[in-house]
């Protein structure tokens, strides 16, 4: 579809190098070269899912934020490249930080000027005994509000105190505004895959088109 809101975007750093290419809409992305991959080899990450309608391949460094992300962008129904060599020799801070501000920022630069959406959106999703709740305005003002109630040190190879600033980081970077709430659940990889999953619904209803151009807004702009 010739609207298909799609884009690419380098973001370095001394701490990270990252690149993206985000279709919102689904459908090819790719880009122009991988900071992995030589030419004629397959893919070999992990978070890698293709099918006729999505292509997802994430690659941070850190195992559990591409579980997250992956996830992320399945059930927003987008295609995501990500690629990032970060210095998680040091931690896991800069990447997983910097990886949520390139793709806030993709996501921001992809949906352009914010008419025709319908601004709002829920979601609820559950991962067995955990489930959350997330809450998006396409606002232009950006806002984040966690409640995860994680209590493990770390979910992987990645931080729990990392989980609830990669929502920041994100909603910040997309200026959006952004309420993400664990209702309940035991196990904590449950309930941040929850949240992640919460938030997809949430985007992929925010960002639907409405079938009319006007800016969803008493304001006339956002």
């Amino acid at each position: 579809m010739s609207d298909r809101r799609v884009t690419t975007l380098i973001r370095n750093t001394n701490e990270t190098k990252i690149q993206i290419a985000l279709s919102l809409d689904g459908g090819h992305v790719a880009l122009e070269k991988s900071l992995f991959k030589k030419d004629g080899e397959e893919e070999t990450s992990h978070a890698a899912q293709n099918s006729s309608s999505q292509i997802i391949s994430v690659n941070s460094g850190v195992g559990f934020l591409d579980h997250m992300l992956h996830a992320l962008a399945k059930h927003s129904g987008w295609s995501l490249i990500l690629e990032c060599i970060g210095d998680i020799h040091i931690d896991d801070h800069h990447t997983a930080e910097d990886c949520a501000i390139a793709l806030g920022s993709a996501f921001k630069q992809a949906l352009g000027q914010i008419k025709g959406v319908k601004r709002f959106g829920h979601g609820f999703a559950p991962l067995d005994e955990a489930l959350s709740r997330a809450v998006v305005d396409l606002s232009n003002r950006p806002y984040c509000v966690t409640e995860l109630q994680l209590v493990r040190e770390k979910i992987g190879d990645l931080s729990t105190e990392m989980i609830p600033h990669v929502f920041e980081s994100f909603a910040v970077a997309a200026s959006i505004t952004l309420h993400v709430d664990v209702i309940r659940g035991k196990n904590d990889h449950h309930k941040a895959e929850s949240a992640f999953k919460a938030l997809a619904i949430a985007l992929k209803e925010a960002i639907s088109r409405t079938g009319s151009n006007e800016v969803p807004s008493t304001k006339g702009v956002l």
